[in-house]
């Protein structure tokens, strides 16, 4: 039986009309348009999928609506929200950090929630953080220069007034 469940996604109130245990992932993709998170696995495995909720880092293929309610959902499309690229974005693309990019979203949003917790990481908390994150294309040590690049450029950031 579906019932309507209401959660803000990306800074917007948003209601839908679902079966409560329908995943987030299905929601945000057909029902919201938004097409950053990726069908991956399905298990909650590769990471393509993964969106922040309420701060964290979850894999939205087997996050259930019913669990979302009421909560806070960004996806890759919520980390541009004045209309510019997140610095994060940005350092993947001047990293070149994305072949096939598949995999990029769930490095992106992961990523974030790191550097939000932890704005200076080690090499080896940056490998940590994302080793749940399958990249099948090879593209690991530009993913970690992306990822040092943003850290950097908001770190530089919080020195100027």
């Amino acid at each position: 039986m579906t019932q309507v469940i209401s959660l803000t996604v990306n800074g917007t109130v948003r209601a839908v009309d679902v079966e409560p245990d329908t995943p987030l992932l299905y929601v945000l993709r057909n029902d919201l348009a938004l097409n950053g998170p990726k069908f991956g696995c399905g298990l909650g495995e590769c990471g393509a999928c993964s969106v922040i909720l309420d701060g964290m880092v979850v894999r939205s293929c087997v996050t259930a609506m019913r669990d979302a309610e009421k909560k806070q959902v960004t996806t890759l499309e919520g980390l541009a929200g004045t209309g510019e690229l997140h610095p994060l974005q940005q350092a993947f693309i001047d990293e070149q950090a994305a072949q096939c990019g598949y995999c990029i979203n769930g490095m992106v949003m992961t990523t974030k929630a790191l550097l939000d917790r932890n704005p200076h990481p080690t090499d080896q908390e940056i490998r940590d953080e994302l080793a749940s994150n399958l990249c099948r294309c090879g593209t690991h040590i530009e993913i970690l220069r992306a990822v040092k690049r943003c850290a950097a450029s908001l770190a530089r950031e919080e020195v100027q007034p």
